[in-house]
C-alpha cells in the first residue's frame, strides 16, 4: 500500500523475532533507515518478541536513533505487558480483544514530533493521518467508558488473572501428557490440535497444521477451563 521495501525476518520456534536474522538484514540494508514492526503478542502463539535483543541489533549494526523507527503491535497484550521504556515510535492496541468492547477498534499512540506533518481534511476543519478522513467516533467513547470502570487496579486484576488462568491451563494439560507452549507474559496457550472436527468446532478452537490455541481473556474462569479439560480428556478416551 505504502509502496515500500519490505524485510521478512525469520522467527522462533516460539514464534518471537530471530535478533540475528534481523541483525543480518540489518547489515544488508545499512544505507537505509529501518522501520521495524515488533510484535506484542503474535495471533496464533501469543509471542512477544525480545526488545531488548531487537534495540541491541539495531545498535550493532550502527542505527543511530533518528534512523530508526520501531512500532509495536500490541493489539490484545497492550493492557497486560508493562509498557516499554525504549525508544519506540507507536503502539497500537485493539479495544475490542482484553477490554472486550463491543464493536471491533484500535488505537494508534506515537509521539507528537512524528506527526507535525498531518493532512488536513477539509471537510471536517481537522488535523487527520487515516486514509479515509474518517472515524468512528462512538469507539473512542467505548474505551474511554470502560477504562474509567476497571482503573489502573481493575485492569491489573484482570491482566493477573488471565497470565494465571492460562499457566493453570498449561499446567493442566501438561499433567495430561498434552504437548503444550505458553510464552512469558502470554495468555496464548498452544497445544496439539485435537482429532475430533466435532470437538474442535464445540470449542471454537484456532488450529493451524497440529497445533490449536486459546486464548484466555478475563471471562476464561477456572470453571470454564476445567469443562473444556474435562470434555478434552474424555475425546482422548474415544
Amino acid at each position: 500500500m505504502y509502496r515500500m521495501e519490505i524485510e521478512t525476518i525469520n522467527t522462533l520456534v516460539s514464534g518471537e523475532m530471530y535478533s540475528a536474522d534481523l541483525r543480518t538484514k540489518l547489515l544488508l540494508n545499512q544505507n537505509k533507515p529501518a522501520i521495524i514492526n515488533i510484535n506484542i503478542g503474535t495471533t496464533f502463539k501469543g509471542a512477544i518478541d525480545d526488545m531488548d535483543s531487537i534495540v541491541q541489533a539495531l545498535e550493532y549494526c550502527g542505527y543511530s536513533n533518528d534512523k530508526y523507527y520501531i512500532h509495536c503491535d500490541d493489539a490484545l497484550y497492550g493492557l497486560i505487558v508493562s509498557f516499554i521504556k525504549h525508544p519506540i515510535g507507536s503502539i497500537s492496541v485493539s479495544g475490542h480483544k482484553f477490554l472486550g468492547c463491543p464493536i471491533p477498534f484500535g488505537i494508534q499512540m506515537t509521539r507528537k514530533s512524528n506527526v507535525n506533518s498531518l493532512s488536513k481534511t477539509e471537510y471536517i476543519a481537522s488535523a487527520d493521518m487515516t486514509i479515509s478522513g474518517s472515524r468512528n467516533g462512538l469507539a473512542p467513547i467505548f474505551l474511554w467508558y470502560s477504562l474509567s470502570m476497571k482503573g489502573h487496579v481493575g485492569l491489573w486484576q484482570d491482566s493477573k488473572m488471565c497470565i494465571e488462568n492460562a499457566q493453570y491451563l498449561k499446567d493442566q494439560l501438561l499433567k495430561e501428557g498434552i504437548s503444550v507452549m505458553l510464552n512469558e507474559f502470554s495468555t496464548t496457550v498452544v497445544f496439539g490440535r485435537p482429532c475430533d472436527h466435532k470437538f474442535i468446532s464445540r470449542w471454537k478452537l484456532c488450529y493451524l497444521s497440529g497445533m490449536a490455541h486459546i486464548v484466555v481473556t478475563s471471562g476464561i474462569t477456572r470453571e470454564i477451563i476445567d469443562s473444556f479439560l474435562k470434555d478434552l480428556m474424555q475425546e482422548r478416551k474415544k
